[in-house]
């Protein structure tokens, strides 16, 4: 049965029972036992595959994908730790982490990451070259990202802008180009990030005042459901928009508004002083990127 430690790691699960135990650290620091992070980074990809799509999204890039986002959101996470190795040491929540306790050594955390941006790369020169260069170049995001807690309040756009990525990614793998449809769903991803990831930091608001670091949650404080409704309607609005532009049938709307509903409860049942409260609402973000994927898939087949 699960339990878990003190800090985020839930121990007795999968990588306990199945994995060597030299490689348990590697699998945590790459965010295997908690996949929620993978699934935030693989739908807009899924979403901008089937956007693109003629009927049916390609199941080879559907597949893809799904490797792609587990890789390099573990290449993610195993920078983000490796950067805010000192920072983490210091958060009751994040201080068990396979860096700070100790487990892995900032080296071997380098070395690692050689390994999954080179797996990485195998799987991105599987697209065709726009796709390949598309994809290349969202490595001016991920490398900064760690650093923008420390100069600005907002590093959950800059997050936005790594995370959505795979929109822009998925339709130029399907298509070959990028048309304003995937942009606009770009757009609509980073507001998206906006609200789900404001929602997680307010776990860790009160360690981040105290050490230094910057957040949405801290910027914006008691006024967050206000700011919440904002980003996650302003999400919706994009998503209609760019399935508007891309002539998707009328069951797409149906699933966005499901998806809109399910924001609505979100931030009218958020507590946001509680922590467990915060990392429940923040997962079930999964809910509103499959409701999205529903409606995207279904208004193509039936346009």
């Amino acid at each position: 049965m699960e339990r878990t430690l003190a800090g985020d790691i839930p121990m007795g699960n999968w990588v306990d029972r199945r994995l060597p135990s030299g490689l348990r650290p590697y699998a945590r620091l790459m965010r295997l036992d908690r996949p929620i992070g993978t699934w935030l980074l693989l739908l807009p990809g899924w979403w901008g595959v089937a956007l693109a799509a003629d009927g049916w999204p390609d199941l080879k890039l559907i597949i893809l994908f799904g490797l792609g986002a587990m890789v390099m959101r573990g290449a993610g996470c195993t920078f983000n730790d490796w950067a805010d190795r000192d920072f983490d040491g210091l958060v009751e929540r994040t201080r068990t982490r396979p860096i700070p306790s100790g487990a892995v050594t900032p080296n071997q955390a380098l070395m690692f990451l050689v390994l999954e941006l080179a797996v990485g790369l195998v799987i991105l020169l599987q697209f065709n070259l726009f796709a390949i260069l598309v994809g290349a170049a969202s490595l001016l995001l991920v490398f900064p990202y760690p650093y923008m807690k420390r100069i600005t309040y907002w590093p959950q756009a800059w997050l936005g802008l790594t995370f959505n990525w795979g929109a822009l990614l998925g339709f130029a793998a399907a298509s070959g180009l990028l048309a304003w449809p995937a942009l606009i769903l770009y757009a609509a991803g980073l507001f998206w990030t906006l609200g789900y990831d404001t929602i997680y930091a307010h776990q860790d608001k009160e360690d981040d005042a105290l050490i230094g670091v910057k957040s949405t949650a801290l910027r914006l404080g008691v006024n967050t459901k206000p700011w919440l409704l904002f980003f996650f309607a302003l999400a919706v609005a994009l998503i209609g928009f760019a399935g508007w532009l891309a002539q998707l049938a009328w069951p797409f709307y149906l699933f966005l508004g499901a998806a809109w509903l399910q924001t609505l409860w979100q931030v009218s049942d958020l507590e946001s002083d509680d922590s467990a409260d915060c990392l429940s609402k923040f997962k079930s973000n999964r809910y509103f990127g499959w409701l999205v994927l529903a409606g995207i898939v279904a208004g193509k087949v039936l346009a």
